[in-house]
């Protein structure tokens, strides 16, 4: 489960600075920008999951441990 979150961690990380390139600052809400900006909230959110997901893995770890 570590590599499998790690894995789609980088690949979030990869997608946010993909679409970082693809950011027109005269114009961020028309066009390519709109769905460079709605991608990259979407990768930030998973890897908010993924962290959430790591630390219960850790948490559900240490509580059968005792």
């Amino acid at each position: 489960m570590k590599i499998f979150t790690l894995i789609l961690s980088v690949i979030a990380i990869v997608l946010i600075i993909f679409n970082a390139t693809k950011l027109n600052f005269n114009a961020l809400f028309e066009g390519e920008s709109q769905t460079a900006i709605i991608t990259i909230v979407a990768a930030l959110c998973a890897l908010i999951l993924l962290q959430i997901l790591r630390i219960s893995k850790k948490i559900e770890k240490l509580s059968k441990g005792r």
